[in-house]
């Protein structure tokens, strides 16, 4: 951490940053506060979800932060306690995609390109990852030096409950994780809450709510925790590490179905639930990121992201969990055994001259 951010210049600031906050009908706040860049995720209605017009605005005012001599870190946040950032506008994304609207490709773009950014910035980068912080949520704070979460952060990264796959480089950071951790994260959309988003390595620090986010959330007292060098904890139930190493999803099931503990019962069930092209893929892309560099990764995703809106399992995805909230999607294959080898070679192939460039 550079110690010359001005923190006085920053306490006395913020306050009033945090009350225009409120009056403001920006999705997104972009503000100096002293020597700090804050960002300010403002769609507390929908959970913060993060939209396509706000990536455009943040991504140009990070690189002129990353250059800029008077700003000495970058802070992110979201507007309320409920949410950080709960994800992306999936139904936009669903409803484009039937109409062949270039959304689909330019969203997936130039977020992983933001993320990229974020993975990439020479300057602290700080996440108040407070409340439910999912999906796109995720790729706006686990790539940065510092993901600060409290007792009310809930993480998870549900993809293949609807038909995608854990993107916004999951693929880097979750096999990097303790053991199997990171796939069992990815395949079951387990939910992570408070002391054990930091004990899993999802967080870096964590901070009580009162400490973080009382008066305006004083950023102040974040820079002296982050100083003392506070380890994160290496806990985790082995009982995920055991059963999710495996050289396949069917032999996940396998030992799932062979341990016949009820923890093992429970992921038996969620698994049951999700779409099975979504999780052969999860798979692959688990065991392929583990190898690769975090741009390597976008780039694969893209793929990912380009084979999902192609085919069938996102729309399904989307109708039963977000429309219709039947929470009965028919997936197709309906099947592990039915998705082909083919079909998951197919989606990680090239693009070609589409291909995502970093």
């Amino acid at each position: 951490i550079n110690r010359g951010v001005r923190w006085d210049c920053l306490l006395k600031e913020f306050c009033p940053l945090d009350q225009m906050s409120s009056n403001t009908g920006k999705d997104v706040l972009l503000e100096r506060v002293g020597n700090a860049g804050v960002i300010t995720l403002n769609r507390p209605k929908i959970l913060n979800a993060l939209s396509l017009d706000m990536i455009r605005q943040i991504y140009p005012q990070l690189k002129k932060w990353e250059k800029d001599s008077e700003t000495d870190i970058v802070i992110i946040k979201g507007t309320g306690d409920r949410a950080f950032c709960a994800g992306g506008d999936i139904r936009s994304l669903a409803d484009a995609g039937k109409v062949g609207d270039p959304l689909t490709q330019d969203l997936f773009r130039e977020e992983y390109t933001l993320n990229n950014a974020i993975g990439t910035f020479k300057k602290p980068y700080v996440a108040l990852i407070s409340g439910i912080t999912m999906g796109a949520g995720f790729g706006l704070s686990v790539h940065g030096q510092f993901r600060v979460a409290t007792e009310k952060t809930l993480f998870a990264m549900p993809e293949t409950a609807i038909g995608l796959f854990p993107d916004v480089g999951g693929g880097y950071f979750l096999p990097r994780l303790q053991g199997k951790l990171g796939l069992f994260l990815a395949l079951t959309g387990f939910r992570l809450r408070g002391r054990d988003v930091q004990r899993a390595g999802v967080a870096t620090h964590f901070v009580e709510s009162e400490k973080v986010l009382q008066k305006e959330y004083q950023l102040i007292t974040i820079p002296a925790i982050i100083c003392t060098g506070l380890t994160i904890l290496c806990w985790w139930p082995c009982l995920s590490c055991r059963l999710f190493k495996a050289s396949s999803v069917e032999e996940i099931l396998e030992n799932l179905q062979k341990d016949g503990s009820a923890f093992a019962q429970k992921q038996l069930e969620t698994l049951a639930k999700m779409s099975p092209t979504s999780l052969k893929l999860t798979f692959r892309q688990m065991q392929m990121g583990a190898g690769m560099s975090l741009q390597e990764v976008f780039v694969m995703e893209y793929r990912l992201s380009q084979a999902c809106m192609r085919g069938s399992d996102f729309y399904e995805g989307v109708r039963a969990v977000i429309i219709d909230k039947d929470q009965n999607p028919k997936w197709k294959p309906s099947t592990l055994a039915e998705v082909t080898e083919q079909l998951v070679e197919e989606s990680f192939r090239s693009l070609g001259d589409r291909d995502l460039r970093l």
